[in-house]
């Protein structure tokens, strides 16, 4: 009989696999991409070099770059299958995650996307990259359709964020709101083994098609313990209203048991680099919003540290997101879905990564049910 191995809940800190991907260190407030910091990139690349890094295990070179956004401008186009689907999904209502799942579910089905095992390596790549650049598509188009307004086509000569802003609003973005969206983006690309990319992964392990692992990740994602805090932690600010509420209303959910969304973090034990770089952003673009965030900010951590001591809680990737992603006009309805417009490229080279070994990931569970057998009566 084989003999079980207990971890900790949550698999807290198992090693499961290898990954050439990147790395996060909690307890330096440090995370990487393949061999560069993750942070350098938001700050001096485009949304398409990392994108590029994340496919070929280099940033590209200057002609590179220019191909690989000619390749990629015909994929962001809305695939024939899904322009008569969309409405119909759209006035099904429910979260756009949800309809992004149903689309893609769709555009697998009818491009008859094989599995995974029965794919080479080029076919693989290909169905990724079809999958990462019609997600905001998608997402934006049943946006739109759901405010009664028409899908717009992106535009071959925007970037991925600044598209990502015109296919929602219909207006060419600010130069400044387009590169705060894509720090977002590049910043949130990966994360370790997180359990929307690990679910991922597990999915790809069994040899499914690229659009079964990403649907998977996505309704784990979905959840507000991963995913879903950006509009979350905003609405906290909201519910504040102002600095001299900001004690009251933080004992008062510390004192209930109440998470306090956009702070603490399952790996970080430093501050989130994520949120340091967003937290220069929102206060570059400037504005009540982010004075009075950096305010809330403070005083939380400050209040945690009292009340929760030797917790090392600081604010989260999700707190400063949700006030730059604001700023620059998005509606709270689509925090989560910029999120996965960013995510769905980490995800896809994770199962890429997964699609070239041939284990499937199978755990056990340790039965702590009644006694067995016992007899049927």
């Amino acid at each position: 009989m084989t003999e079980l191995i207990d971890v900790p809940a949550g698999l807290r800190n198992v090693v499961v696999t290898t990954t050439e991907l990147g790395d996060v260190r909690g307890r330096e407030g440090f995370y990487h991409y393949r061999q560069y910091d993750a942070i350098d990139l938001a700050r001096h690349k485009t949304f398409e070099d990392v994108w590029f890094l994340f496919l070929e295990g280099r940033l590209p070179e200057p002609e590179e770059r220019v191909r690989f956004a000619k390749e990629l401008a015909p994929l962001r186009v809305l695939p024939g299958e899904l322009r008569e689907i969309l409405p119909l999904v759209a006035r099904a209502g429910g979260r756009p995650i949800a309809g992004l799942r149903t689309a893609l579910s769709v555009l697998a089905a009818a491009r008859d996307l094989p599995p995974l095992w029965d794919a080479g390596p080029d076919r693989r790549k290909a169905d990724a990259m079809l999958v990462c650049a019609v997600t905001p598509t998608i997402l934006a188009a049943l946006h739109r359709l759901r405010a009664g307004l028409e899908p717009l086509e992106p535009r071959a000569d925007l970037g991925a964020a600044a598209n990502w802003l015109y296919l929602v609003s219909g207006a060419e973005p600010a130069a400044e709101h387009a590169r705060a969206i894509e720090q977002y983006l590049i910043a949130t690309v990966d994360h370790g083994f997180n359990a929307s990319t690990f679910t991922a992964r597990v999915v790809a392990s069994c040899g499914a098609d690229v659009v079964s692992a990403v649907a998977a990740a996505l309704g784990a994602f979905s959840g507000p313990l991963h995913g879903g805090a950006p509009d979350r932690a905003l609405a906290s600010l909201d519910a504040i209203g102002t600095p001299d509420r900001i004690d009251a209303w933080v004992r008062a959910r510390i004192s209930a048991g109440d998470r306090i969304m956009g702070f603490g973090h399952a790996v970080y034990r430093t501050q989130d680099p994520r949120s340091v770089l967003l937290r220069e952003i929102a206060t570059g673009l400037g504005g009540d919003l982010a004075d009075f965030a950096t305010t809330v900010e403070r005083r939380v951590v400050e209040i945690l540290a009292e009340l929760k001591p030797g917790r090392e809680l600081y604010a989260n990737v999700e707190f400063y997101a949700g006030v730059v992603m604001e700023l620059c006009g998005l509606p709270r309805a689509l925090f989560t879905p910029t999120f996965a417009v960013s995510r769905v490229v980490g995800w896809c080279a994770n199962v890429l990564e997964q699609a070239a070994g041939s284990k499937i990931i199978r755990p056990a569970a340790r039965y702590v049910g009644p006694p067995a057998p016992q007899p049927v009566s």
